[in-house]
């Protein structure tokens, strides 16, 4: 059915193979297995065949055209209803975990802020002449160094992040 309503909605707009072929962006023969039933069109080239020959894809496939009845407008209307408070609640839902990180980010820079104040980089007394004490401290230096330098602005930008996500109730 699909490969005779292509012929025919083809012949009506006075279409040949080749030029129907060319605004589809295919070759003549691809067009000619479809009409003779050879292959079938995939779900795209389906919406591109539809919007060429000026009709619906169900149409294409051989279905029956029916007018939506005042009931099948409500059943819709409630059913997008229904999607859009899911949405909505999928919506906040995402907001809320991302203030939740942003709140979690707060805390844990301001814990390890706390810790390596009270430690007031007690490794730079060690004895570095110990390999591993030399390592391991210069890897606590390298850490406090990072830290102190960038934790700020990760605090300041989750701040904001959190009274941006707050606003967007």
């Amino acid at each position: 059915m699909l490969n005779e309503n292509i012929k025919n909605l083809r012949k009506s707009k006075g279409l040949s193979q080749e030029e129907l072929a060319i605004k589809l962006n295919v070759v003549r023969q691809t067009v000619s297995k479809w009409e003779n039933g050879l292959s079938v069109p995939d779900s795209s080239m389906l919406i591109a065949l539809s919007d060429e020959l000026d009709t619906s894809v169900g149409v294409l496939l051989g279905e029956p055209v029916t007018e939506p009845m005042q009931d099948d407008l409500k059943t819709i209307s409630e059913k997008l209803e229904v999607i859009n408070l899911q949405l909505a609640r999928k919506s906040m839902d995402k907001v809320k975990t991302i203030r939740w990180i942003l709140i979690s980010l707060c805390t844990l820079i301001v814990v390890i802020f706390i810790i390596l104040a009270s430690m007031q980089s007690s490794y730079l007394a060690w004895d570095y002449n110990n390999p591993e004490l030399a390592v391991a401290g210069t890897i606590m230096h390298g850490f406090e160094f990072v830290f102190v330098r960038l934790a700020p602005f990760a605090f300041i930008a989750s701040v904001i992040g959190i009274v941006i996500t707050y606003k967007k109730q």
